[in-house]
C-alpha cells in the first residue's frame, strides 16, 4: 500500500504547494546532467548524423537508466530504515512529478496579465511555460499559446507520471521525469538538436503513447462534468489528434479545443525559424483569455478523477496480488 498513499499524498502536496523554489528538484539535476553531457561527451563524438545520433541515443539511455537507478536504491534504503521514511521519502518525488498546481499558476499568470491589458507581460509570462518564440503574438496568440500548454501539458506533466507512479511509485515516475526532460532540452527539429535529439524525442514519444491517449479521454469526462461540450470534444479529439506533428501532443489539445469551440494549433516560431504546424479544432470563436481559467477547470478536474482512479486500480492490485 505504500505506492498507494505515497501516491494520493504526493498529489495533495502538489495540490497546495506545488514546487517551492527552495526545495530541490530532480528535474534541475536532470537538467544539468544533460548540460554537461552536451558540453563533455558530445564534442568527443563525431560531428556527424551518424556520431550524433550515437551520442544522442547514449544520453537518452544514460539518464533515464541513472534516475531510475539513483531513486529506486534511495526508496530501498529508506524501506530499510523505517517504513515512514520510505513513505516520506516517495511522497515527496511523487509530488515533485507531478505538475498540476505550477501549470495552474503560471498559466493563471498569463490570464491576469491579459486581464489587465498588459501583452507585454502577458507574453513574458507565457514565455515561460511555452518553448515557442512569444515576442511576435497578440493577445489572441497568447490565450491560444497558455491553453495549449495547459492541456498538453495535462498528458505530459500529470497524467503520464501519475500513471507511471501507478505502476512503480516515485522511482518509475521520475524514470518518466527524465525522459520527457531530455526531449523539452534536446528534442526539438533545429540544426543543432536534428540528429543528437532524436533518439530523446522518440523515447518521449513511446513513453507518452498510451498516457497521452488515457489523458484525452479524462479531458472528455472532465469537459463534461464542468459544463463543456464533451460530444463537440470527443467528436474533434476523433478527428483531429492524429494532425499534430506529435503523436501525442494532439490528443489533449484537440481535445480541449473540441471542448471550448476554439482553434487551437498552427505555425509557430521556434528559435527563430517558422515551423508548420496543423491547426486542431473548429473557430467557432476566437481564442480569448477567458479560455484560459476555463482550460485550467477541466485540467483540475480531469487530473481528481484521473488520481481517483489510479487509487481505485492501485489497491485493487494490490489486494488481488496479496
Amino acid at each position: 500500500m505504500l505506492i498507494l498513499y505515497a501516491m494520493l499524498i504526493g498529489f495533495a502536496l502538489d495540490l497546495l504547494f506545488g514546487d517551492p523554489a527552495w526545495l530541490p528538484h530532480p528535474v534541475v539535476w536532470m537538467g544539468r546532467y544533460i548540460s554537461a553531457f552536451e558540453r563533455a561527451v558530445r564534442p568527443r563524438f563525431p560531428e556527424t548524423a551518424r556520431g550524433e545520433l550515437c551520442c544522442g541515443a547514449l544520453l537518452a539511455v544514460s539518464l533515464p537508466v541513472l534516475t531510475l537507478a539513483l531513486s529506486g536504491s534511495v526508496c530501498v534504503l529508506a524501506r530499510r530504515i523505517h517504513p515512514a521514511a520510505a513513505l516520506a521519502v516517495q511522497s515527496l518525488w511523487c509530488a515533485q512529478s507531478l505538475a498540476a498546481r505550477g501549470l495552474y499558476t503560471e498559466s493563471m499568470r498569463v490570464y491576469a496579465a491579459l486581464r489587465a491589458g498588459e501583452l507585454p507581460a502577458a507574453r513574458e509570462a507565457v514565455a515561460r511555460i511555452v518553448g515557442r518564440d512569444t515576442a511576435r503574438l497578440d493577445r489572441e496568440g497568447v490565450a491560444k499559446a497558455a491553453v495549449e500548454t495547459v492541456a498538453e501539458n495535462f498528458s505530459d506533466g500529470f497524467a503520464a507520471p501519475l500513471l507511471y507512479m501507478l505502476l512503480g511509485g516515485a522511482p518509475l515516475a521520475l524514470f518518466y521525469k527524465a525522459v520527457n526532460t531530455m526531449d523539452s532540452m534536446v528534442g526539438y527539429q533545429t540544426q543543432r538538436y536534428r540528429f543528437f535529439g532524436r533518439a530523446a524525442a522518440k523515447l518521449d514519444d513511446a513513453a507518452n503513447l498510451l498516457p497521452s491517449r488515457i489523458a484525452a479521454l479524462f479531458w472528455i469526462a472532465a469537459a463534461r462534468l464542468t459544463g463543456f461540450d464533451a460530444r463537440r470534444a470527443f467528436r474533434i479529439w476523433r478527428r483531429d489528434a492524429g494532425k499534430h506533428l506529435s503523436p501525442n501532443a494532439g490528443q489533449t489539445e484537440s481535445a480541449c479545443a473540441g471542448a471550448l469551440g476554439v482553434r487551437l494549433g498552427g505555425d509557430a516560431w521556434y528559435f527563430g525559424e517558422l515551423h508548420e504546424k496543423a491547426s486542431l479544432g473548429d473557430a467557432l470563436r476566437p481564442c480569448e483569455a477567458e479560455d484560459i481559467p476555463r482550460a485550467n477547470r477541466m485540467m483540475l478536474c480531469a487530473g481528481f478523477l484521473l488520481t481517483l482512479a489510479c487509487a481505485g486500480l492501485r489497491f485493487f492490485l494490490v489486494r488481488a496480488l496479496a
